[in-house]
């Protein structure tokens, strides 16, 4: 098979085209002889944060001269950025090789139990230190709690998405994403965790560690610095978000069973990006891509822009099967101008409705089917922009401003 096709393949396989279930991925590791336990994890469940939490600690473990295997989804440009070691995105010839590997055991898998295993069998190979997991969808029966040798399990900020599959309350969805938590490893989750989903992660857990909230002395546009248990940090990921997500990294550092430096810590602080997470893509006018796509990213994303100080132009698209009106109605009120636009995906929302429903919140209402023709409407503006609502319009986005 060519690259082409291996990725032909796994996409044909779907992402829910089977049942939820660790059935199939126990199967597959098993005939594999069981990769997934070759090395140390740490295990990230949460509805947000979880991703620029799983960076910020692999670079911290990088930079302290560890080998680190990085899985996290959905990717942004590249697929291959679903799997890395030491910021290395695996090479395309080894997904096929290793993916023939996992298709030649036989077993039905669905696209992310597929990728779940090839990830196993690089990082066994390439004998890294310890790898940092990002669940897929909600804890329990996400297909990579199948691994064991786990070293610390981290639960992120918990609020409601995906509530058909996770269930419709904060504390059921809690308990889904507590179901990674193993035996008597620690436990880290975030400063301002709902009191309602930290009851629930209590019950699972006798060793859990709650950071302090850390002190900000500033948070804007160019980043944010704060003061945790008296030592200062400097961090290049924007938002207050992010400092009480690099805290819970402080404490999953702390309790692990590596040592890594301060020094390692505040480089990892420093030099961090992550792409579509209030990412920075134009100084000129300034334009700000997020991903964010669940009424608590919309908070936190209200938040940041509260402390902006400015009204900005807004550029949205959403997809039909999240909550997008209390989404839309939190984020328009922070718009000068609010542009709706649209993917070309079936789920996605079309931009007339999103533009109709804006219009109950928002100043002002345009509609753009076309992404780049919101841009360069946006750009004639004259205000900062703000592309939101859905990874896959961040996706796009940056194609648009990387070229």
């Amino acid at each position: 098979m060519t690259y082409t096709e291996m990725l032909n393949y796994i996409h044909s396989l779907g992402k829910f085209s089977l049942p939820a279930g660790l059935n199939r991925i126990a199967e597959v590791c098993k005939k594999l002889n069981n990769p997934q336990n070759s090395f140390k994890s740490i295990h990230i469940a949460g509805t947000n944060g979880k991703g620029s939490t799983a960076v910020l600690t692999a670079n911290a473990l990088k930079n302290e001269g560890l080998k680190v295997g990085l899985f996290i989804s959905p990717f942004i440009i590249d697929f291959r950025e679903r799997i890395e070691i030491n910021g290395e995105y695996i090479s395309q010839n080894d997904i096929v090789k290793y993916g023939e590997i996992v298709k030649n055991t036989g077993v039905a898998l669905n696209e992310f139990e597929f990728i779940c295993a090839v990830s196993f069998l690089y990082f066994k190979d390439e004998k890294i230190d310890v790898a940092v997991y990002e669940t897929g969808l909600g804890g329990k029966i996400d297909a990579t709690n199948i691994i064991d040798n786990v070293d610390v399990s981290v639960i992120t900020k918990i609020g409601l998405d995906h509530t058909a599959l996770l269930g419709e309350t904060v504390e059921q969805i809690a308990a889904e994403k507590s179901g990674i938590i193993k035996k008597n490893e620690p436990v880290i989750t975030v400063c301002n965790q709902d009191e309602r989903a930290l009851s629930v992660i209590r019950k699972h857990t006798d060793n859990l560690i709650v950071p302090e909230t850390p002190e900000i002395q500033k948070s804007d546009i160019t980043g944010s610095i704060f003061t945790y248990k008296q030592k200062k940090y400097e961090l290049s990921l924007l938002g207050v978000h992010q400092c009480y997500n690099a805290v819970t990294v402080i404490e999953i550092l702390n309790n692990s069973s590596f040592d890594v430096s301060m020094e390692s810590i505040k480089k990892s602080f420093a030099k961090t990006s992550f792409p579509a997470r209030l990412e920075t893509v134009s100084k000129n006018p300034l334009t700000v891509i997020d991903g964010a796509h669940n009424p608590d990213g919309a908070k936190v994303l209200a938040k940041f822009l509260e402390d902006f100080g400015e009204k900005v132009t807004v550029i949205c698209a959403m997809m039909r099967d999240k909550n997008w009106q209390e989404y839309v109605e939190i984020i328009s009120r922070y718009s000068k101008t609010f542009i709706a636009t649209e993917i070309d995906m079936n789920r996605c929302l079309s931009a007339n409705e999103l533009g109709n429903f804006a219009e109950k919140y928002a100043e002002k209402v345009l509609i753009e089917k076309d992404l780049f023709a919101a841009i360069k409407t946006a750009n004639n503006l004259k205000s900062p922009i703000f592309i939101v609502g859905s990874l896959y319009l961040g996706a796009n986005a940056r194609k648009y401003y990387k070229k």
